[in-house]
């Protein structure tokens, strides 16, 4: 009976809390939302189930958990606290990305940096509400919907909030077509959703191969905390653009891409434990994470009808909503909604010019708050 009693005491079932019941919950509706509603699946199925695999109770001492020193999954945690998956998988992002849209049309780089509004005003409101100004800043950059930015930073700065930080920032990027449609019908008139955009020109194979290696140089002199996520970014697009490196790009953006997205998401979503996860802080930092992407979109909307005030060749405004950073979703999400109002306003094109802008943006940004808060 003894020994019945030791093996009882060491399951789940005596161990299991309501917060555990809780995080679980999270997790399924993670999944749920994933393969039946199709948002954002690459990265809610691994994180939906790392929170379902870090909220399994087991008996304290065993090494199982992210946190615990030793076990399998904190050595996969390793690489998202020592800030390794997110530079690899912007070198990934980079050889997936094509960024003729922004150098055909260089004023999209004002929408994107106007997109950044949200994380600035966030960061300031996460220091009337107590928190420092390295997890502030780790906080503001949620609303540029920067996973791996995001994810970076907290890593540097607020390491203890980057579970929270992380799963605020995914979520958001996977709700992009829940949260920005109502934003775009509040800002943008009918009549500004009708307008339509020249095709972008066609940009030549030298200007693709010194685009990056520009952004490079110029970023890390204006911002050199930022050579790390930039650089890694540009690096990829060059191996893309080069046209001599095809097979290191095509590895770096399809199989390391998905190795470390997959790693990334699962330890991510392993880290919600929930005697860490649920939290006062953590109720906050969502809140302030759905505030500063609501901003962010704001920013980015309302810049482009300032922009049409002074342009003879007006743009749609709508594209300013894809100045987030959620490539290519929120570039979807504008393209879409435009067509509600006309099937033959196509878009897309002219909404990747600031969303790609976004992502550079928001990579400066965290390099100016890791340089002046690290």
């Amino acid at each position: 009976m003894d020994i019945l009693n030791r093996i009882w005491q060491t399951t789940g079932f005596i161990n299991m809390t309501l917060g555990n019941v809780i995080m679980i919950v999270v997790g399924c509706t993670a999944i749920y939302l994933a393969i039946v509603k199709k948002y954002e699946p690459l990265l809610l199925v691994p994180i939906g189930f790392g929170v379902i695999i870090g909220n399994m109770p087991y008996v304290a001492g065993l090494p199982l958990g992210v946190y615990d020193k030793g076990s399998v999954f904190s050595l996969i945690y390793w690489g998202v606290t020592s800030g390794i998956f997110p530079p690899l998988i912007f070198l990934g992002i980079g050889a997936m990305t094509d960024f003729s849209s922004l150098i055909s049309s260089p004023k999209s780089i004002l929408l994107g940096a106007a997109a950044q509004l949200g994380i600035f005003v966030t960061y300031l409101g996460a220091l009337m509400l107590g928190f420092s100004n390295p997890e502030a800043a780790s906080i503001g950059i949620i609303g540029g919907a920067d996973g791996p930015t995001s994810i970076f930073l907290s890593s540097q700065l607020a390491p203890h909030l980057l579970g929270p930080i992380a799963i605020a920032a995914y979520s958001y990027m996977a709700l992009v077509p829940l949260i920005q449609p109502p934003i775009m019908k509040l800002v943008i008139s009918e009549k500004e959703c009708r307008i339509r955009m020249k095709p972008p020109r066609e940009v030549s194979k030298q200007e693709k191969i010194i685009f990056p290696i520009i952004v490079v140089i110029g970023a890390s002199l204006i911002a050199p905390g930022s050579l790390t996520l930039v650089g890694m970014l540009m690096l990829g697009n060059l191996l893309k653009e080069s046209g001599v490196t095809d097979r290191l790009a095509k590895s770096a953006g399809n199989a390391l891409l998905d190795i470390c997205t997959i790693l990334l998401s699962f330890a991510v979503g392993a880290s919600t434990q929930a005697s860490v996860f649920l939290t006062a802080k953590s109720l906050g930092i969502f809140f302030l994470g759905l505030f500063s992407f609501i901003i962010a979109t704001f920013g980015g909307l309302v810049f482009g009808k300032f922009m049409n005030l002074f342009l003879k060749e007006k743009i749609n405004p709508l594209i300013g909503a894809a100045g987030v950073s959620a490539v290519p979703d929120s570039a979807r999400v504008v393209q879409q909604y435009a067509l509600r109002f006309d099937q033959d306003n196509h878009l897309l094109m002219h909404a990747m010019g600031p969303n790609v802008a976004g992502v550079i943006g928001s990579a400066v940004a965290a390099g100016v708050f890791f340089a002046i808060f690290h």
